[in-house]
């Protein structure tokens, strides 16, 4: 089993106890919200919720575990959210990234847990906080820069190589697992297989147009270095042939070492970066503070873990759009 994370909720096997003893309320996901007909499901956090929308249409009730505007990593579950997986006739989740979910999912969803991460092929790894399985690609000519790198990964390897979730920035992975989810949706529903196929047939178009638009836009960047707050951006780097370095390693929460900005501060010099991404959901401070050290810009990309009243855009393929927007401007795009 993947892990990205160590911390482990006790709070799902309080909450199991609770439910055994007394049946306790509150919480965020609430009961499954299924009409007669419908099938219920509950998504980990927002691009799951998104996709299992877009595939089962109107023969399906979609719910989220992770609160609007909340940290999908640092999920923690009531007592009510714990029915809820246990109620569900599907339960979509990333295994490994949301913890507390996981252990949820294992003791109360039963047959109905589906781990969306076999469909979307994780197949990038991440190393002391760096993304190294893209790294050197745009500088392998360039001995200066491969020798730089190669320092780099010295000083960054800090701790055993963990795979990276983040896989729906790359619009092509995302299209895969909707193509898994209406499979299964299908194993569910037999009655709904049609509509499940044209559905995720009519969103592999849309997110595959997505894809074309990025492919053209991000071919001609003069800067080919992306430099974000922490490791989210490693799939859409290796779809669109940027290079990726996260300031805070996989956790967002995670505070890289002073010898650590110091070196981000010195690539963000050496590879002529004009900006240094902050993110939503996420403080900005460490990522404002490499940007002022190295006397760049910053920008705000979004690695649409979830949206908020701040996002800029009201779904998965208007954030992206908008990402590509700032990524333009930030990476010196023609």
């Amino acid at each position: 089993m993947h892990t990205f994370s160590m911390r482990r909720s006790a709070l799902v096997l309080g909450s199991a106890t609770c439910l055994l003893l007394a049946g306790c309320g509150g919480g965020e996901t609430g009961g499954s919200g299924a009409a007669e007909g419908e099938l219920s499901v509950l998504a980990g956090f927002y691009p799951l919720q998104w996709a299992a929308e877009q595939v089962g249409g109107d023969r399906v009730s979609v719910t989220s575990a992770t609160p609007p505007g909340a940290e999908p990593h640092d999920l923690e579950l009531t007592p009510q959210d714990v029915a809820a997986i246990s109620e569900a006739d599907l339960v979509v989740h990333l295994e490994g990234f949301q913890p507390a979910l996981d252990e949820a999912v294992e003791s109360e969803a039963g047959d109905a847990g589906w781990d969306a991460g076999q469909a979307a092929d994780l197949s990038l790894t991440l190393t002391g906080g760096h993304d190294h399985a893209h790294e050197d690609e745009a500088h392998a000519a360039e001995e200066e820069h491969a020798e730089e790198e190669a320092h780099a990964e010295e000083e960054h390897a800090e701790g055993e190589e963990s795979v990276d979730p983040h896989f729906w920035l790359d619009p092509t992975r995302l299209a895969d697992v909707a193509d898994a989810m209406a499979d299964r949706l299908t194993e569910l529903d037999p009655d709904g297989a049609d509509t499940y196929a044209e559905n995720a047939a009519a969103l592999r178009a849309e997110l595959e147009a997505l894809d074309a638009e990025l492919q053209d836009a991000l071919s001609t960047c003069a800067v080919d270095t992306l430099v974000t707050s922490h490791d989210a951006f490693g799939y859409l780097g290796d779809r669109y042939g940027l290079e990726v370095v996260g300031i805070n390693g996989l956790s967002p929460t995670q505070e890289p070492s002073a010898a650590q900005l110091a070196e981000i501060t010195e690539l963000v010099a050496d590879r002529a970066v004009t900006t240094v991404y902050t993110e939503t959901l996420v403080d900005p401070a460490v990522a404002e503070t490499v940007a002022t050290e190295a006397g760049v810009q910053t920008a705000v990309l979004d690695p649409i873990e979830g949206l908020t009243d701040e996002s800029a855009g009201d779904d998965y393929l208007e954030v992206m759009r908008a990402n590509l927007a700032t990524l333009q401007e930030g990476q010196n795009c023609s």
